[in-house]
């Protein structure tokens, strides 16, 4: 990826007499409106060779050319963390994310995370705003994110998901047994008293999540969920609306209800599943360069695998007595 961006174009008559970030966010449409505002107030966006500001007018005839340097995005230490690599090329990463690893450093994990890892494997992206993520999966939560490795890549993707036109699929095991699947379309923000949560509130965002049952256990249903909003936490806390929380999930669900004859393996394995029950299974999405239609799918992770074993014996126990 080159550290310079050097594009021009003249402004056609039809564009003409409106102010110059809305003219060059028609004209360059791979990147963002912030981004060009930026260029424009450092002069590395300009007007027939001339600086000018974000709210100036331009007119038709005009060429506007920009001739920017990708600078540093933040201070990030590059480190040697194994990444599952699904798929790769010059605009995009794909990557398959383990349990127990953060995604973008903060308070308490600055280090040690994703974005770190990503630095190691691609040195360039630090010149990418979040080192290219564009979307998260909480620390436990496994399976696929995608990565942007440019600037044109990352505003096409971040579009996408604005747009609701990424697809994003998950399989989880909730607690309880579900009558079929259904929509939650309630709104999400932070939780009104304790801070680290989320929480169904009227003040909140808008937040669509579908399900539908996969296959149905003693006290447990397997479950495909597919996301039309992207909140924080936004599976974790509706299917916790719902009552039907995820399994092992320490902020939203309550103490695990067993059914009476419950097998002691079981019973041990659900106390001690180390993270929230939950996989990102399958991601769509038009690729950013050729804006063909693309998907990856990946297998469940080995724990979920090995609980979902030992919900099918307990009903096979069951039916056994």
């Amino acid at each position: 990826m080159s550290d310079q961006i050097n594009l021009s174009a003249v402004i056609p008559d039809g564009l003409g007499n409106r102010r110059l970030d809305q003219i060059a966010a028609e004209l360059f449409p791979d990147f963002s409106r912030a981004r060009l505002q930026t260029w424009i107030k450092d002069g590395q966006l300009t007007v027939d060779g001339k600086a000018g500001k974000p709210k100036d007018k331009a007119f038709g005839g005009q060429v506007l050319t920009i001739a920017a340097e990708l600078q540093d995005e933040g201070t990030w230490e590059a480190q040697d963390i194994n990444l599952d690599v699904v798929y790769e090329d010059e605009h995009i990463l794909v990557i398959n994310k383990p349990a127990d690893l953060v995604v973008h450093p903060a308070a308490g994990n600055y280090d040690g995370t994703l974005l770190n890892g990503l630095l190691h494997h691609c040195p360039e992206l630090i010149k990418i705003p979040r080192a290219g993520i564009v979307h998260r999966l909480d620390k436990d939560t496994t399976g696929l994110m995608v990565v942007a490795k440019t600037l044109q890549a990352q505003n096409h993707l971040v579009e996408q998901l604005q747009s609701r036109e990424m697809g994003r699929e998950y399989e989880a095991i909730v607690m309880g047994v579900m009558t079929g699947g259904g929509t939650v379309e309630q709104k999400i923000g932070r939780h009104p008293r304790d801070r680290l949560k989320m929480a169904v509130t009227n003040t909140g965002k808008e937040a669509i999540t579908h399900y539908r049952v996969l296959q149905k256990f003693r006290a447990h249903t397997h479950i495909r969920l597919k996301l039309e909003t992207g909140r924080t936490h936004q599976i974790r806390v509706h299917m916790a609306y719902i009552q039907y929380p995820i399994v092992g999930d320490q902020l939203y669900a309550s103490r695990t209800r067993l059914p009476k004859g419950v097998s002691e393996e079981l019973r041990t394995r659900l106390r001690d599943f180390p993270r929230q029950a939950l996989h990102a299974r399958q991601l769509e999405l038009y690729h950013p360069a050729t804006n063909e239609l693309v998907s990856w799918e990946v297998p469940l992770a080995a724990d979920f695998i090995e609980l979902l074993e030992v919900l099918r014996e307990d009903v096979l126990n069951a039916d056994l007595d």
